[in-house]
């Protein structure tokens, strides 16, 4: 009957597991990184080798704060997971990220615990790079200005990942506290791109691409503000009653996603789908246009518009490849449970 202790542990024993901290991730893990990381877990999820697993978001009761779990499985990268985390929004008061986060990865092979890697900076890059995947598949090749919504943690990672996808030469931006916006035109300051704080309607009158970036449970760009030819990246809505643009926009726009569960359930086309402006049909995987299976942007007219929800195989990918990269330079550190 059985084994003993001593060969029941070495039966079970965990090969060592791989520990990449906040700052390791931030060496390893750049834009480029992150970008093919993302785009390529897109096109698998939309070819059928990789699936999320339902979303667990709850408000604990303390401290204001959202908690959950976004977990998955991409054949197609061997990678499987999940990121543990939410939203501590008095963290801002204690000079810590609103948004905590881990992402934990297990071998697929055998379910054996296989890294820890910290998630903070990973959101931020992941996030960026969803909406300059969308940016660099469907926005029209001669977008000059670049607009943003937002002034948030995230929005300075967004408007350098989406400044590299086309050659913007003019930024303008609003935030619903003016006094943040600094933050934005401090990277264009760096990066020599002219800056301006504007109005909302000013600034749907002169993008071409406009990124928005909020935490807001309101429409903050009306559907007549918008110019033919823009594409829109909606990145803040990733919880039921979040908003961030008229639904109203949506029925006019073509319209792309992460995953579409999502984003008719906790994704900015929640609330058109809602109003039946919109249906689940309507909406297109970006993965798909990243894979050739659907064209993308049609003429310089039309308006497309990405809901990007935040799903967990993003998450996955690029803390799979902070492991990878870090192993590779011998910045990973190594325990035994």
């Amino acid at each position: 009957m059985g084994g003993s202790i001593e060969e029941l542990t070495s039966v079970n024993a965990l090969p060592g597991i791989s520990l990449v901290s906040e700052a390791v991730c931030q060496q390893v893990v750049g834009r480029p990184e992150a970008f093919s990381a993302v785009e390529s877990v897109f096109a698998a999820m939309a070819s059928g080798a990789a699936y999320n697993f339902p979303v667990v978001r709850e408000a604990i009761g303390h401290a204001d704060a959202l908690y959950g779990f976004k977990s998955g499985f991409d054949r197609a990268g061997m990678v499987l997971g999940v990121k543990s985390g939410g939203y501590w929004p008095g963290n801002v008061h204690k000079n810590l990220t609103n948004h905590q986060s881990t992402v934990i990865l297990f071998d697929p092979d055998t379910g054996q615990l296989r890294s820890l890697v910290g998630g903070n900076y990973l959101t931020a890059v992941r996030t960026a790079a969803a909406s300059a995947v969308s940016i660099a598949h469907l926005a029209r090749k001669d977008a000059r200005v670049l607009g943003m919504v937002g002034a948030g943690h995230q929005s300075t990672f967004q408007l350098r990942a989406a400044l590299e996808q086309r050659n913007f030469e003019k930024v303008v931006a609003w935030n619903p506290h003016p006094e943040y916006l600094s933050r934005l035109a401090a990277v264009c300051e760096e990066l020599g791109v002219p800056f301006e704080a504007v109005e909302q309607e000013q600034l749907g009158a002169e993008a071409d691409v406009i990124i928005t970036i909020t935490s807001a449970f309101e429409p903050l760009l009306m559907k007549d503000w918008i110019k033919p030819g823009t594409h829109i990246a909606c990145m803040g809505t990733d919880t039921k009653g979040k908003q961030e643009v008229d639904p109203e926009l949506l029925a006019v726009a073509s319209v792309f996603t992460d995953e579409v569960a999502q984003s008719i359930s906790i994704g900015e086309a929640q609330h058109a789908v809602a109003s039946g402006l919109l249906s689940e049909a309507d909406i297109t995987p970006i993965g798909e246009v990243i894979n050739g299976t659907h064209p993308g942007r049609r003429d310089d007219l039309e308006i497309t518009l990405f809901d990007g929800t935040g799903v967990g195989l993003q998450d996955l990918a690029v803390a799979s490849a902070a492991v990878e990269l870090a192993q590779a330079k011998g910045l990973a550190g190594q325990v035994s449970l």
